[in-house]
């Protein structure tokens, strides 16, 4: 099989596609045929050297979402027939035409979606989903602020937080990306070029996802109320923090650590389960009356649908301008790359 392989750690001169062998399903896996993967951060620091993939997955070729069809399966594997539309997240080895998954960890394509538009999904909606729900705990009429809120989980968490009731916040050193998304249910856009963003929020915060790490870390838990949830999911700014624990303990706030990628497979297969029942339904072109209860109500409002934003698709042969476009911070939403 064609696959895009990390020839070395450094620049997007690394980045080579060449023949490798095709992986092989084996008892409950399948084969998937990649038509479209997802561009991911994880995808730049991994190319850099910075960010290995977890033991069982390939070293050299990255990737950590896909989109495409069932090719063949493993002995003990019954939930998928051949040539069924599929999505997943992977722990590496995406950016390459075939992948191997177990059968539990894979998620079936909304008719409605084309193969780019699908393998735009998994990484953002599942992780924003974890990250405001199980991690974040969040509740109808809460406060979230979420940084970074232009890429392709802050679109995602956009619209998570708006269909589960809460007011959403956002940051970005760009003015003209936070206009764009009052149209996916921002609230508030808060531009971080012109003042810290600690200085721009008045009302507290129940539940803040965060990138950025280390620097934002003190100014995240001066703006939590009281039992407060900060979700860490990256440290594009640093690993670095320094913070009050005085501030952790008189407000009675949760500081929690989350990464989709090191997780177990139970934990993924449990995670995925769940949301193919809550939020996969809302992927359509309209939400009927008879929409699936979630854990808090129905979504905020009859009609109310989640869709994946795309920023640009790049044929795979392409992939250096892709990580080009996604280290110069120009898109809002993901970045696509197809076979």
């Amino acid at each position: 099989m064609r696959a895009i392989v990390n020839a070395g750690a450094g620049g997007v001169d690394v980045l080579v596609s060449m023949e490798t062998p095709d992986p092989t399903p084996v008892r409950q896996q399948i084969r998937v045929r990649v038509r479209a993967a997802g561009l991911n951060r994880a995808d730049i620091l991994q190319r850099r050297g910075a960010y290995p993939a977890p033991p069982g997955w390939p070293a050299d070729i990255p990737g950590l979402e896909y989109a495409g069809e069932v090719e063949s399966v493993g002995s003990s594997a019954s939930r998928w027939r051949i040539g069924e539309r599929v999505m997943g997240l992977v722990g590496g080895g995406a950016h390459a035409e075939y992948v191997v998954v177990h059968e539990d960890e894979v998620l079936p394509v909304p008719e409605n979606l084309s193969f780019p538009e699908a393998a735009a999904i998994p990484e953002a909606f599942l992780t924003g989903y974890d990250a405001l729900l199980t991690r974040g705990r969040l509740e109808r009429g809460d406060w979230v602020l979420i940084h970074a809120v232009a890429s392709g989980l802050g679109t995602a968490t956009i619209q998570l937080a708006k269909v589960l009731g809460a007011t959403v916040l956002g940051t970005s050193r760009t003015p003209a990306k936070l206009e764009l998304l009052h149209a996916l249910g921002l609230d508030q856009g808060i531009d971080t070029s012109t003042r810290p963003f600690g200085e721009q929020i008045t009302g507290p915060v129940n539940v803040i996802l965060d990138v950025l790490g280390g620097p934002a870390f003190h100014a995240n838990l001066s703006l939590l109320a009281p039992r407060g949830r900060l979700v860490l999911l990256g440290f594009l700014q640093g690993p670095a923090a320094a913070g009050s624990l005085e501030l952790i303990l008189r407000k009675r706030l949760v500081v929690i650590g989350s990464a989709m990628r090191t997780r177990e497979p139970k934990e993924r297969a449990a995670l995925v389960a769940e949301f193919a029942e809550r939020m996969l339904p809302l992927f359509g072109e309209h939400l009927k009356g008879d929409a699936p209860m979630l854990s808090m109500g129905r979504p905020e409002h009859t009609g109310a649908t989640l869709r994946p934003i795309v920023h640009a698709v790049f044929p795979m042969a392409d992939v250096a301008a892709a990580h080009a476009v996604m280290e110069r911070n120009d898109s809002v939403g993901k970045i696509v790359l197809v076979w």
